[in-house]
């Protein structure tokens, strides 16, 4: 398993690339700092395939490959190899394919490329509310728990972190060890509503969680000038960190 970077901003900000076509996510792009960790998802990854992977990462960008693989042991392990060789660095696997899954996809991971893939398994999707699922799960299945089961399978299948929401980051981490990752989406700045997320936080609420990234799309997309957005959300997890040493001396 690999440890985070010990040099890095924590969290560090991932920036979601929400759109159908390269010419609008390669636009987009261009208006972010060189360092901005770029997430690509099923939708412009559907439309534009590993080229656009390939492309961003040749052009020294971390690409964080959003694509919840969920099928047999061997089908994603050789998705996981063809990602590797891609050059992205992060991918996501859904925890809920099982412990056989997850070994094989922790394996490929290391095993393919130059070996700096890491692996996210999708724990409960921040869509998802108690009562939801409940509906999906059964009667008495709750978020948290399935977070924290799903979590500690990951862990012991291999994989390097999860995706949870903020919610249940710090038991995560309290659960599965401080080396191990948590990348959180469901980021919301202050004045942002939820959208179709229902388990959403701020970014300096996160920091305090102690997540490893944060996802954050329209606060930094959805404006004219993404780059002094992006600053804005690096100077709040700055703040957030400083104001956390202080209350800590």
């Amino acid at each position: 398993m690999a440890a985070p970077e010990p040099d890095r901003m924590k969290p560090e900000v991932i920036v979601a690339i929400d759109v159908p076509q390269a010419a609008a996510a390669l636009d987009l792009i261009g208006k972010l700092p060189d360092d901005a960790w770029i997430k690509i998802g099923l939708e412009l990854f559907a439309r534009e395939g590993p080229a656009i992977v390939s492309r961003l990462a040749n052009e020294g960008r971390d690409v964080f490959l959003d694509l919840k693989l969920h099928d047999i042991p061997n089908t994603v392990a050789g998705a996981v190899r063809n990602v590797a060789c891609l050059g992205a660095k992060l991918l996501t696997v859904h925890a809920s394919g099982g412990e056989s899954m997850l070994r094989a996809a922790a394996e490929a991971a290391g095993e393919a490329g130059d070996g700096t893939l890491r692996l996210l398994a999708v724990t409960v999707l921040t869509s998802l509310d108690n009562t939801e699922m409940a509906a999906v799960m059964g009667p008495g299945a709750e978020v948290e728990a399935a977070v924290g089961r799903l979590a500690g399978l990951a862990r012991e299948s291999g994989v390097d972190g999860v995706v949870s929401s903020v919610a249940e980051c710090r038991a995560v981490k309290l659960s599965c060890g401080e080396e191990f990752l948590v990348a959180t989406p469901g980021i919301r700045l202050a004045h942002m509503g939820a959208d179709d997320q229902k388990r959403v936080a701020t970014p300096s609420v996160a920091a305090q969680a102690g997540a490893d990234f944060i996802v954050v799309g329209r606060a930094i997309t959805g404006v004219d000038d993404p780059a002094e957005a992006l600053r804005g959300v690096r100077a709040e997890l700055v703040a957030a960190q400083e104001n956390a040493e202080k209350r800590a001396r």
